[in-house]
């Protein structure tokens, strides 16, 4: 049984409002507060009468034999379901679904469309950078979790500045791609002290764009080079790829051109005093001092905002769903630029998922000035913190297990915290194997797998009302509210809700786990049953929310 449905459905049939009551239930944030709670705020809007008014009126009416009681605290009326009952449903449903255990099937016959990462292909990702990658792989996994068929869309930026100046500084030799940052720091460095050389990176540019055959085989060998490494260290945290999309494609197949004809048919196409093709957004009231979205060079070649587009309204032709795209909040003013240039031209923007930065204690990382911690090597340091701390725990080292805790540590430091906020890195937070970490639920899981083994043999049904210890229904009521965190991080495409409840599941787990035996032989045979099966349960929770974040579950720490 669907109990936030079910509340949905009395609600309705005791107000007779047609409201989404579905969608105005909440999880209280303790279990003491109930097991759901209705804000009744809508709902005194609707009936002309104060919250708390409706509040006690509705508790009054709520009569199901499944209720054990529903309680007016101020403006919210909350539920409190029998317990024999809530357990039954929940701890059954996890064993009856198992690695389905969270998700709605909502996006079953849905199709979806994720952008994320985008780094340039001029150096080794660095921390920074792939928060994009982890908040959109983690997206990715939550769709296709919730039923969506959905593809990823990595777009290469491989015809800018940053190519032609790594092209620049290679010359005729050939470079590595453990060799790129340095270069692309050196090139810059010598850009800066000597600006003239600036016109010859432009001049290959030019170059690029007019055809010539010679460079274009040096830039696509240059890009070849990184997208390979890139996608080799992202491969190494699970994160794949269905399709890397060229932004020089956009230089060749006259697509362009198409967009500009489109923009100048509407009107708000024009040339600026530099000779540039410029777009006129003044009606979009965007938060910009100079209403004009330049796309082309004086010599009338494109640039990155027109390729953009064209890449855009590409891509949303492919959609067919849900259409998302990974930026960090830097990008917010660009965003809102192309999404009102894609509106004028009657084509939809993606839904943009925006993210704040990853800082060192100097500030934000920059590629130009090389002020760096490159993933690779951070992943590498990781491996071995991991391998030191399970060398302690076991006394042998174990570097298959430590870089499943590792990665999990790198990922874990990073999707936990909201998009919205920047991430304040330090490697001792990110590494403890205690506290608000991925390997202390790693650990968690680890925990209850042993449990497991050490049992032996499960039960194959087990009378869950037995289970009245009060670590016992807070672990319960983790466990069934873990659906809810799956379906708000679907709908607002926040992984850190997973990663969260994660947290709240694992320490209501190791309660348990301290207050509750559940291998003795001094504890009654059936409810050391029903215990086992709530450590199954637990485990089959945590490995999903783990997978979601992309992180692996060890069954040994």
């Amino acid at each position: 049984m669907d109990y936030k449905e079910e509340i949905a459905m009395a609600l309705k049939k005791a107000t007779g409002l047609g409201l989404d009551f579905l969608q105005l239930i909440e999880v209280p944030p303790d279990s003491a507060m109930g097991d759901y709670a209705l804000p009744c705020f809508s709902l005194a809007k609707e009936l002309k009468k104060a919250p708390q008014a409706v509040a006690a009126e509705l508790q009054a009416k709520m009569k199901e034999s499944w209720i054990e009681k529903a309680e007016a605290k101020g403006p919210y009326l909350n539920f409190f379901i029998q317990k024999s009952c809530l357990f039954e449903d929940v701890l059954s449903r996890i064993q009856t679904l198992k690695d389905k255990y969270g998700s709605s099937q909502e996006g079953r016959g849905k199709n979806a469309l994720v952008e994320h990462t985008s780094i340039n292909p001029n150096a080794s990702p660095h921390v920074g950078r792939a928060r994009n990658a982890l908040i959109g792989d983690s997206i990715v996994r939550i769709l296709r979790f919730q039923g969506y068929k959905t593809e990823v869309h990595y777009f290469v930026n491989d015809v800018g500045k940053q190519i032609a100046m790594l092209v620049y500084g290679a010359g005729k030799k050939k470079v590595s791609f453990d060799g790129l940052l340095q270069l692309y720091v050196d090139v810059n460095n010598k850009v800066k002290a000597n600006p003239g050389l600036e016109k010859k990176v432009f001049a290959l540019l030019n170059k690029l764009e007019t055809g010539d055959k010679a460079v274009k085989q040096k830039f696509k060998a240059i890009v070849g080079t990184c997208i390979k490494g890139q996608a080799k260290i992202l491969g190494e945290l699970g994160i794949k790829y269905d399709s890397f999309d060229y932004e020089s494609k956009y230089l060749w197949n006259k697509r362009t051109e198409e967009v500009l004809a489109l923009l100048r048919a509407k009107g708000k196409l024009s040339e600026d005093e530099a000779g540039r093709l410029v777009l006129n957004q003044e009606e979009y009231n965007l938060p910009t001092k100079a209403p004009f979205l330049v796309l082309t060079r004086a010599d009338k070649t494109s640039l990155y905002p027109l390729r953009d587009i064209a890449y855009t309204i590409d891509k949303a032709a492919k959609a067919k769903g849900k259409n998302i795209v990974v930026l960090g909040e830097d990008q917010k003013l660009y965003f809102q630029q192309i999404d009102a240039a894609l509106a004028l031209l009657g084509f939809r923007a993606p839904e943009a998922v925006h993210y704040s930065f990853v800082l060192l204690s100097d500030g934000k990382m920059s590629t130009r000035q090389g002020n760096v911690i490159l993933l690779e090597d951070f992943m590498k340091e990781a491996v071995e913190k991991a391998n030191e701390e399970i060398k302690k725990r076991r006394g042998t080292s174990d570097l298959k297990t430590a870089k499943i805790v590792a990665y999990g540590a790198v990922k874990y430091a990073i999707l936990k915290v909201s998009n919205e906020k920047n991430v304040l890195f330090d490697w001792d937070s990110a590494l403890n194997f205690e506290g608000e970490t991925g390997p202390y639920i790693q650990y968690t899981y680890a925990r209850a797998r042993s449990i497991l083994r050490k049992a032996k043999k499960m039960p194959s049904r087990a009378d869950y009302c037995l289970l009245t210890a009060d670590s016992e229904k807070r672990l319960i009521s983790a466990l069934a509210s873990f659906p809810d965190a799956v379906k708000e991080a679907a709908d607002h495409y926040r992984p850190s809700v997973v990663a969260k409840h994660l947290l709240d599941i694992s320490q209501a787990f190791n309660e348990f786990y301290h207050s509750c035996q559940c291998l003795s032989d001094c504890v009654d045979p059936k409810l050391r049953d029903a215990r086992l099966m709530l450590v199954s349960s637990a485990s089959l929770a945590l490995k999903n929310g783990l997978f979601l974040i992309g992180i692996s579950a060890p069954e040994k720490m």
